[in-house]
């Protein structure tokens, strides 16, 4: 395993994914958002274990995706700190409602079935 694919604790890093929708119409005010992502955010997504974590927008629709040991248990360990709290007050305006939610998610989320490193 290469420290790419690890944690600083050594677990196995998995690549996670997820759809998001953002409101017709927000498209560039979400970029220029996401053009300056605050450090105090940026520092809370890498304690919280993330990496690579990357987001892909073709017109309203979001593609997200990111390197962590366990999808929930990393959102649990950031979703009530106050920086997250506040950034998800700042971004809620650029979304739309979500579908396609099964039973238990929080998003949409994506299956890999192929990476080529």
């Amino acid at each position: 395993m290469t420290p790419e694919t690890q944690s600083a604790q050594g677990w196995p890093l998995k690549r996670w994914a997820f759809l998001l929708r953002i409101k017709p119409g927000a498209g560039a005010e979400y970029d220029k958002a996401h053009a300056a992502v605050w450090p105090e955010m940026l520092a809370l997504l890498k304690r919280s274990g993330i990496s690579e974590y990357s987001i892909f927008r073709r017109d309203e629709l979001l593609f997200l995706t990111f390197r962590a040991v366990d999808f929930e248990e990393t959102w649990r360990s950031l979703e009530n700190d106050p920086v997250n709290l506040r950034w998800q007050a700042a971004m809620a305006p650029y979304f739309a409602p979500l579908e396609g939610l099964r039973p238990g998610e929080r998003f949409p989320m994506m299956e890999e079935v192929f990476w080529m490193p």
